[in-house]
């Protein structure tokens, strides 16, 4: 570390065996059943998603840097921040557009990130402070559904930052508890933005999270490998099929393992084992996908009044900027 990188850890020892075991419990073991996506994300997870951001048929990332390279600029003048805090940020690969436009404004003193992943943050903070002369780095490693509190010591105004259609991510009743929790930590002159995927054509949605590749669907699959080796387990990845489906009814993207044929997969760590029948499904990820009117009143709901709504050249995905009210 240096005195221009700092990172911490909000979590106790043990932290993420504990919450594995206790999200495999209580999704494998009944039904429906369902993974939370956050456990995709093992190194090898990370390198796939990172390849899928560049598939042709994943386009929310490059809508995304599209608009964040148009109207960064325009984010700087209206937000003035001081400090830029990212949650969920990853790599920090599309953050760069941000911080470059907020620097040239002259506010930026300092970029703080909250994830799940001590090695990527390290990775990433170590890179932008190499090539940030001047930015102050503050890394944190949290699991955000469970501790939202912002950084402290932090300068404001603040500008909060969930890019990559992450809401999306959230169901009907998480979104509110999100709301819920990140209000409170803002002030005046604090702002929220959001990169949110809009409902489109389902023959363009669709394939974003089934590409002809297979890259998705080997990224759906590693979270059968990461329960392998965390928990002991056996998973055969090829007797699970991944599918990708457009709920109409939900407006979302669900992301399933479905089983080929009927078995039982011991689960040593926890003494339990999970029993599948033949084409059962395990829900491992939804991208719900917004509509302007019911995403700005949802927000309102959840203490946030739209200031700015930007899409790209072809209305795929959009980046709102929100102030608490």
């Amino acid at each position: 570390m240096t005195d221009r990188f700092d990172l911490t850890r909000r979590l106790p020892d043990g932290y993420f065996a504990d919450a594995l075991s206790t999200d495999v419990l209580k999704g494998l073991t009944g039904r429906p059943k369902s993974l939370p996506p956050k456990w995709f994300y093992d190194a090898r997870g990370s390198e796939l998603f990172e390849e899928i951001t560049r598939l042709p048929e994943y386009y929310p990332t490059r809508a995304e840097h599209e608009i964040l390279g148009e109207r960064g600029d325009a984010i700087a003048a209206a937000t003035g921040a001081r400090t830029l805090i990212e949650l969920g940020s990853g790599s920090s690969r599309k953050t760069r557009l941000l911080l470059d436009a907020l620097l040239r404004h002259g506010t930026l003193e300092r970029y703080a990130a909250l994830d799940v992943s001590a090695d990527a943050l390290r990775e990433a903070g170590e890179a932008l402070i190499r090539d940030y002369p001047a930015l102050k780095v503050t890394a944190c490693v949290t699991d955000l559904e469970t501790d939202l509190g912002m950084p402290p010591a932090v300068r404001g105004p603040r500008l909060v930052a969930f890019l990559g259609g992450t809401l999306g991510n959230l169901d009907s009743a998480a979104r509110p508890a999100f709301y819920a929790a990140l209000r409170p930590e803002l002030a005046v002159g604090d702002a929220l933005l959001m990169g949110i995927d809009l409902v489109k054509d389902p023959a363009v949605l669709v394939p974003a999270y089934d590409d002809a590749q297979g890259v998705t669907a080997a990224f759906n699959k590693n979270v059968l490998l990461v329960l392998n080796r965390e928990l002991g387990a056996a998973f055969d990845p090829g007797a699970f099929e991944h599918r990708a489906v457009w709920n109409e009814r939900e407006e979302r993207i669900e992301m399933r393992l479905r089983s080929r044929h009927a078995q039982t997969v011991a689960l040593p760590e926890l003494g339990v084992s999970a029993e599948f029948e033949a084409d059962e499904e395990v829900l491992t990820e939804i991208a719900v996908k917004f509509r302007r009117a019911s995403l700005t009143a949802e927000l309102a709901r959840g203490g946030f009044g739209v200031s700015h709504w930007w899409t790209d050249a072809e209305g795929r995905f959009a980046l709102i900027l929100a102030e608490p009210v």
